[in-house]
């Protein structure tokens, strides 16, 4: 789906994270409504890496490919 480097693309990915919490943040403090609203917001960002389409329609188009 995607090239190069894995690890980059986490990196990417734990940047956009810390748009949301910043690093030491105590994770007790943030409740399953934001990480959810968080969640929701990063899998429906467009990626360059994935040709500008977003996560969600990445996974839901490689799943509707292998149904029943």
């Amino acid at each position: 789906m995607t090239e190069g480097n894995p690890y980059l693309h986490n990196e990417n990915t734990n940047g956009l994270i810390r748009r949301y919490i910043p690093k030491k943040t105590d994770f007790t403090t943030i409740s399953d409504k934001e990480i959810i609203q968080i969640q929701n917001d990063l899998n429906n960002r467009p990626r360059k890496t994935l040709g500008y389409k977003t996560p969600a329609e990445v996974f839901y188009k490689e799943v509707s490919r292998h149904e029943l």
